[in-house]
């Protein structure tokens, strides 16, 4: 049912595309009505004139007129009103439109339909949203990369009663949402929790941090369909704020890519390595908010392992100050279709003991490339999640351990290869052209991170 709703809300967005709404204001319009009509069926407070009714009695102009009102007074409102209708209008030019997509989630009683069926309908028009619309797939992960990292990291509210799961970079809060799931499939869809627990998990266990004011508030509404309530701080999770004393149990993330709002060194007391490179400070900051004994998965690009200066600086204070246990290199193609040609590790470390020992996972190397037509699977991930499960743990050909002393060894570079490239053996089967240009993107952006780095140190001794 819920692919069957979803394919239904998604065709209409074809139709509204002749209205002027792209793809990304279409999903936000969606959420705005698709909130009053659960809180409509719910018995929600909402401000009178604002209700489902009012807009289901309308038509032309006066309906036109009567929503944009309506979002002015709820983004005035508190609580999850306010967070969801914050700076919220309309984009609608035609009466005819806005009717018809109220008709079409109006035939559908969203209440009654199963948290997973509405929360996959949901998923899918964000899935959708992340592949059609340019640069959207930065605040999307793959829902099966996001699986594989929980099956691994395991956060489970049942450790101690104010167990804490975060995101600084929730986008539309993918992680969040994985680590719910995977508690509800231990916990017989929560009937084995009790009953404080289960309220704890819904209502105290899950925060986040995202910038973009339209993406946090997908999130949101992507939570609140999965009957989470979440707290997801709104502003720059390395700036300076109150959201930077926090403390957590599990933090996983997967930070924006590229070299978008770099520049500028963020202003805080608590990082010891100041650099303009956002992977590296979100680096830092999930090891400044988790917990002793708290763990973290995290999603970065190349770069990070092997980046000279401040990026070496980054990585020794990671492994001085965490246990960095595992590295699994993904597949190129992991983020098809937004940005097929990235190429990105999962860190996963433990905070309060220094690094002994790091195991790499090698799931790039003559590993077939996701594309459309051959999609990233739970069945990528099966070998590496036994592999990394395993007490003790085994090398295998994929598989394999650096001690502290070797990586020492490379200067605490940690991008650590030693399978044979087959493909580069065999003139017929090259890189794909976007593959290289990424790789020379990479590469660009590396030495850009280091022109900004030395300018900084230039500008300090200057002083």
């Amino acid at each position: 049912m819920s692919t069957d709703v979803g394919a239904k809300l998604w065709g209409f967005c074809n139709t509204l595309r002749h209205d002027g709404i792209n793809y990304g204001d279409y999903v936000e319009q969606l959420t705005y009505l698709l909130f009053l009509k659960l809180a409509d069926e719910k018995g929600l407070p909402v401000p009178e004139r604002c209700g489902w009714p009012t807009l289901r009695e309308r038509a032309g102009t006066d309906l036109l007129d009567h929503y944009v009102e309506v979002l002015r007074i709820l983004g005035k409102e508190a609580v999850i009103l306010g967070d969801i209708f914050a700076g919220a209008l309309s984009k609608f030019r035609e009466p005819v439109n806005l009717k018809k997509l109220i008709t079409l989630i109006d035939e559908t009683e969203w209440a009654a339909l199963d948290i997973d069926l509405k929360g996959q309908a949901y998923e899918g028009l964000l899935q959708k949203y992340a592949a059609e619309q340019k640069g959207a797939g930065q605040y999307f992960t793959p829902r099966e990369a996001i699986r594989a990292v929980v099956r691994c990291v395991r956060p489970d509210v049942r450790e101690h009663g104010e167990f804490t799961i975060h995101d600084p970079a929730c986008g539309t809060a993918g992680f969040l949402i994985g680590a719910y799931e995977w508690l509800m499939g231990q916990t017989r869809e929560g009937a084995d929790l009790r009953r404080e627990d289960r309220e704890r998990l819904q209502k105290r266990t899950f925060s986040g941090g995202e910038i973009v004011l339209e993406t946090r508030r997908l999130g949101l509404m992507n939570l609140y369909l999965h009957e989470i309530d979440a707290k997801i701080y709104y502003g720059d999770s390395l700036a300076e704020g109150p959201h930077v004393d926090r403390r957590y149990d599990c933090v996983l993330t997967k930070p924006p890519f590229g070299t978008k709002g770099s520049g500028d060194v963020p202003v805080r007391d608590d990082f010891t390595v100041q650099t303009s490179n956002k992977q590296l400070n979100f680096l830092q900051h999930v090891v400044h908010i988790l917990k002793p004994g708290g763990r973290a998965a995290i999603v970065l690009p190349d770069n990070v392992l092997f980046e000279d200066h401040a990026g070496r600086d980054v990585r020794r204070l990671l492994i001085t100050d965490c246990e960095l246990h595992t590295i699994l290199r993904l597949p190129i193609g992991t983020f098809t279709p937004y940005s097929p040609g990235v190429k990105a590790n999962i860190l996963f470390f433990r905070k309060g003991l220094p690094t002994e020992e790091v195991w790499i996972y090698d799931l790039r190397t003559n590993v077939e490339k996701v594309t459309k037509r051959h999609p990233l699977t739970a069945d990528y991930f099966k070998e590496f999640e036994e592999c990394y499960q395993g007490k003790p743990r085994k090398e295998t050909e994929r598989f394999r351990r650096s001690t502290r002393n070797e990586i020492a060894g490379r200067d605490d570079n940690l991008d650590i290869f030693w399978l044979k490239d087959e493909s580069l053996g065999d003139a017929g089967d090259l890189p794909e052209p976007e593959d290289l240009v990424s790789e020379v993107v990479t590469q660009l952006e590396t030495a850009l991170d280091a022109l900004r780095d030395l300018a900084l140190r230039l500008q300090e001794n200057g002083k």
